[in-house]
C-alpha cells in the first residue's frame, strides 16, 4: 500500500507530510508544556489524510480540479502551519534571542541599522515599501502561475517544492531563535505610524501584517503575544528563492520578481520588521534549501518512477 501510495505522493506533498510528522512528534513529547497539544496532533493528521485524498484523486480522477488542488492547497497550509508554530514557540522556548542579535548587527556594522535608516525615511518611500512588503505572500503564487500559463509543469514542481521545503526550515529556524524584531526591541511598537507615516495604505498594510502575527490593533502588551520570527527572515529567503527560481527558469516576470525582490528585502529593515542579521540567515538558509533541496526531490522523484515500474 505504502508502495502504491509514494507514487500518488509528489516530493512536496512528502516534505509536508515529513514537516507534519515532525511537528507532532514535537507536540506528543513536549506535550507538558504545549496548551492543546492533542489539537495540534489531530490537525496534523486530518492534513495529511486531507493531502493523501487530493494526491489520490489527482492521480484517478481527470478532473481539472484536484490537479489544482493538488498545486494550490500549499497556500493556505503555509499559514495555518505557520500559526500552529506559533502556539509551540513560546511555550517550549520561553525566551527571546534579539539581545544576541542586536549584538551582531552592531559589531558587523558599529550601529544599529533600523535607527541610521530612520534618518533617511519618508512618506512617499514608507509607501513603496510598506506596498512592496505587502506583495511576499503572493510571489510565489504569481511565480506559478507564470510557469502554469508557460505550461512550464516540471519547473512549477520543483518551484513548489523548493518553496515549501523554505518556508518549513525557517519555521524551524523560528523554533531555534525566537525573536521579535527591532521594532519592539529598538523602536516604540506603539509610535511605528506616527514616526514613519505613509500616505495611504501604509497603516492598513501594516495592520494586515500585524493581524498575521496576532497582534491586531488594540492587542494590550503586543511583544509578548506576537510571532517569534524574526530570525532568519522568512521574507528574505522565500523572496530570494523566488528570484533565484524566476531567472533560473526563464521566467517571463523574472525583472519583476529581482526588483521588487530587492526592494522589498531593503523593506523588512527599513520598516523595522527584522535586523541585518535576520537578512544574512535568511540568505544562509536560502542557499542550503537550494543546496539539500535537489538531492530531496532527486531522491523522492526516483522512489516515484521506482515504485512506478
Amino acid at each position: 500500500m505504502l508502495k502504491r501510495l509514494s507514487k500518488k505522493l509528489t516530493s512536496t506533498d512528502f516534505i509536508v507530510i515529513t514537516f507534519g510528522i515532525i511537528l507532532t512528534l514535537i507536540n506528543i513529547i513536549f506535550a507538558e508544556r504545549i496548551p492543546n497539544w492533542n489539537r495540534h496532533v489531530l490537525f496534523n493528521f486530518l492534513i495529511t489524510a486531507i493531502i493523501i485524498l487530493i494526491a489520490v484523486k489527482d492521480n484517478s480522477v481527470s478532473k481539472i480540479f484536484w490537479k489544482h488542488l493538488h498545486y494550490w492547497y500549499l497556500v493556505p497550509l503555509i499559514f495555518l502551519c505557520f500559526k500552529e508554530l506559533y502556539y509551540m514557540v513560546e511555550p517550549l522556548r520561553g525566551v527571546i534571542y534579539d539581545d544576541r542579535l542586536i549584538r551582531i548587527d552592531r559589531f558587523i556594522f558599529g550601529f544599529d541599522p533600523t535607527i541610521k535608516l530612520y534618518k533617511i525615511s519618508n512618506p512617499f518611500l514608507t509607501e513603496l515599501l510598506q506596498i512592496v512588503y505587502g506583495t511576499f505572500f503572493f510571489l510565489p503564487i504569481i511565480l506559478g502561475i507564470t510557469f502554469i500559463l508557460n505550461n512550464k509543469i516540471e519547473e512549477l514542481n520543483y518551484s513548489a517544492f523548493i518553496i515549501v521545503y523554505g518556508f518549513f526550515l525557517s519555521f524551524i529556524g523560528y523554533l531555534l531563535v525566537p525573536a521579535v524584531g527591532p521594532r519592539f526591541t529598538l523602536h516604540n511598537f506603539e509610535l511605528n505610524n506616527i514616526e514613519m507615516p505613509g500616505l495611504f495604505l501604509t497603516d492598513f498594510l501594516r495592520e494586515i501584517v500585524n493581524s498575521g502575527e496576532s497582534i491586531p490593533s488594540g492587542t494590550l502588551n503586543p511583544i509578548a503575544v506576537v510571532q517569534k520570527d524574526a530570525f532568519p527572515s522568512g521574507h528574505t529567503e522565500i523572496t530570494l528563492l523566488v528570484m533565484y527560481l524566476s531567472v533560473k527558469y526563464k521566467s517571463s516576470l523574472k525583472y519583476f520578481f529581482v526588483i521588487n525582490g530587492s526592494l522589498l528585502i531593503f523593506a523588512t529593515v527599513y520598516l523595522r520588521y527584522h535586523y541585518v542579521i535576520d537578512l544574512i540567515g535568511g540568505a544562509l538558509f536560502m542557499i542550503f534549501t537550494i543546496w539539500s533541496g535537489k538531492y530531496i526531490y532527486s531522491w523522492w522523484e526516483k522512489i516515484r518512477i521506482n515504485n512506478d515500474a
